[in-house]
């Protein structure tokens, strides 16, 4: 726990929970450190963490009634900043996938051809999201978002070869996880 900012206590909460105005809005107060600090661990780029921090105070502000325990505000929040996270490589996912592949590309898909690309780009964006933060940048700035890779690697302060490097290993363990050949 950060000591500096220490996550609202219990008594705050459940004013908050019960409608109390100027205690909802400490809660939020109190649990942004922690969520963007959750945000930027999680998430892909500064970008979408930042997007991902305000959704999930967002979520925290509109449903905290519907938390059950007071003293779970902590696990609670990390798990709506993971799937906000996801969240956010899923629509990437799906900008790319969704992309016309050249001028013979069907012009729209089956449902179940639909449905089948949906659940592949949920697999696909769980994987990305359990890499390590460092590879998970390079990979989805040089691979989703298709930045060059000298862009990549002078956005995040590294050598080319060290950008190199770390999207080898990304997409290594990306292929192990998706049970592709290494």
């Amino acid at each position: 726990m950060n000591r500096r900012f220490p996550w609202p206590d219990e008594r705050l909460i459940k004013a908050a929970q019960d409608g109390d105005a100027t205690s909802l809005t400490a809660v939020v107060t109190q649990s942004q450190p922690h969520v963007r600090k959750l945000a930027v661990s999680l998430c892909a780029s500064p970008q979408d963490a930042e997007d991902a921090a305000q959704e999930a105070l967002i979520i925290l502000y509109r449903k905290i009634g519907t938390l059950r325990a007071t003293g779970a505000l902590a696990s609670w929040m990390f798990r709506i900043v993971r799937n906000e996270c996801l969240r956010q490589v899923r629509l990437l996912v799906s900008r790319s996938a969704d992309a016309p592949a050249g001028p013979e590309a069907p012009a729209e898909p089956s449902a179940e051809d639909a449905a089948l690309r949906g659940l592949e780009a949920e697999r696909i964006a769980a994987a990305v999201c359990a890499l390590p933060r460092d590879q998970r940048q390079v990979l989805i700035m040089r691979d989703v978002q298709g930045l060059p890779g000298r862009t990549v690697a002078r956005s995040l302060g590294l050598s080319n070869a060290a950008m190199k490097s770390r999207l080898h290993r990304a997409r290594a363990a990306l292929r192990h996880s998706l049970g592709g050949v290494s």
